[in-house]
Parts: structure tokens; sequence; C-alpha cells
């Protein structure tokens, strides 16, 4: 991948992308006060140099619920009894291509990864759970937040003013 180093055009184009990645060329051009080629060639020079991972579409919970059922999310704790590199690296390339399981994230202090996972009812969690947890000798504990309402879900990071 191609380093580069942003610039305010950049952080313009990532700040708009990052609230509405739809959005035409011919109108993101014209929200950051660029010609629509050099938009173009930037957005493709921020995708080819990794700056934007991918373009995706965020459902609605609600409005899927009338059609899958309002599901099952919960926040899960995680603790190993070895934490060293490679078992890790292990337990992240484990759960990490389980689609139930939306976030990993390693942490510390205190247990050793968080996860969110989206199931369709409890016996597909206890499903998950022997899958991703009681099969695996490593892992010591795990503990289970469930979500009875999403307040905020959001994946916008704050970008620096230019």
């Amino acid at each position: 991948m191609e380093q580069i180093t942003l610039d305010a055009i950049d952080l313009a184009l990532l700040a708009q992308l990052q609230l509405d990645a739809s959005l035409s060329n011919l109108a993101l051009a014209e929200r950051v006060h660029v010609s629509p080629p050099t938009c173009l060639r930037r957005v493709k020079r921020l995708l080819d140099a990794g700056w934007i991972e991918r373009q995706v579409a965020v459902l609605s919970v609600d409005k899927l619920a009338g059609v899958a059922g309002h599901g099952l999310c919960a926040v899960v704790e995680v603790t190993l009894d070895r934490q060293d590199q490679a078992a890790l690296e292990a337990f992240e390339a484990k759960v990490a291509p389980d689609d139930a399981v939306q976030q990993c994230y390693r942490v510390s202090p205190g247990p050793d990864f968080c996860l969110v996972v989206h199931t369709a009812n409890m016996p597909a969690y206890l499903a998950l759970t022997q899958r991703l947890f009681t099969a695996d000798a490593n892992v010591r504990n795990v503990k289970a937040f469930f979500s009875v309402k999403r307040s905020k879900f959001g994946a916008v990071l704050p970008l620096p003013t230019a």
C-alpha cells in the first residue's frame, strides 16, 4: 500500500464519507470544494492506501426486527488461561470469521477480549458459546451482558480539523 500524508482535502473527504458513503462523486466534490476529477482521484488514492477499509450499509435494527425478529445482542468478556502472543492470536483467528461476532477487541486490564455478538435468539447464543468458548480449552471465563436497548450506534471516528 502506498504511504500518503493526509491534507485538509483528504480529511474533509474522509469526514464526509464517514457520514454518507453513498454520495455521488459530484455531490462529494461539491461538499469539499474540489473538482469532480480531483475528488475521484483522491478517494481512489485513500482507498488504495487503506485509509478507507470498506463501505457498508448500516441496516435499521428496528425495521429488520419486523422481518427477522429482534434477535439477541450481547457484549461478551472473555478471559484466557494463557495470554502469550500465539494464544491471543489463535483466539482472534477463531472468533473473527464467525458471522455472529460483529466486533472483537483485545483489551487490558481485565478480560482479554470484549466481543459484540448478535444471534437470532438464546438457543443460537448457546450454540455460539459452545462453538467459540466451551470447546476452547484456553478459555477460562466468559461473562455476557445482554442488550435490552441500543441507545447509540456509530462508526464515525473523530478527525483532526485541518
